[in-house]
């Protein structure tokens, strides 16, 4: 019986991204290139997630293959949808790796909280342990400050951060933002931060 499908035609093979998606702006700092997230990232991305000095103090495990996936895919559709989102960072110099660092906005539960975070784009960041301690964390997330105040135009932008992620909590400082209490997320008490634009 002859297929209707044909399926030999069918196999999946992965293409370039959808011409449709609006593009994700580039954004070169002195040490770094902050741009879209891409299909190729993916191996790298999935490490750093992988990695238990990575998402000790935010989810408390290491995450799957599986899980990185719909995180990079969660980035590609927060450009697609909000306009603003998560980049991809690597170095400028040699193209490595860095992390992922950008704005998001999660709808995330904070119980009475909820309505202060509202429709305010969060800062999120991200690096692989090869990367820590070389600033590279501020240097990103100022310049996705710069971004969201210039192209955005967004009054503030927000942040949580576990109490006992020293490194986190000194890049919120260093980027400006500040201490606005305690909120309860997932069952976690973790500081809220929030960064006025002017």
């Amino acid at each position: 019986m002859e297929d209707p499908y044909n399926s030999r035609r069918m196999q999946f093979s992965p293409g370039p991204a959808s011409p449709l998606l609006p593009p994700v702006p580039t954004i070169d700092t002195e040490r770094l290139t902050l741009r879209g997230p891409r299909r190729e990232d993916f191996e790298e991305s999935a490490a750093m997630w992988a990695d238990p000095r990575v998402t000790h103090y935010v989810f408390g495990r290491a995450l799957s293959r599986e899980e990185a996936w719909a995180r990079l895919l969660r980035h590609v559709g927060h450009w697609a949808v909000q306009g603003f989102g998560c980049w991809v960072v690597r170095e400028r110099a040699t193209g490595r790796f860095v992390g992922e660092v950008g704005l998001i906005g999660f709808q995330r539960e904070l119980g009475e909280r909820s309505a202060w975070f509202g429709e305010v784009p969060e800062a999120a960041w991200v690096l692989s342990p090869e990367s820590h301690g070389r600033g590279y964390a501020s240097e990103a997330v100022q310049a996705s400050l710069q971004w969201a105040r210039e192209v955005l135009g967004v009054p503030r932008v927000v942040c949580i951060i576990d109490g006992e992620n020293a490194p986190s909590l000194a890049v919120a400082r260093k980027c400006g933002f500040e201490a606005r209490g305690e909120v309860t997320y997932r069952g976690e008490v973790v500081q809220a931060f929030e960064r006025m634009l002017g």
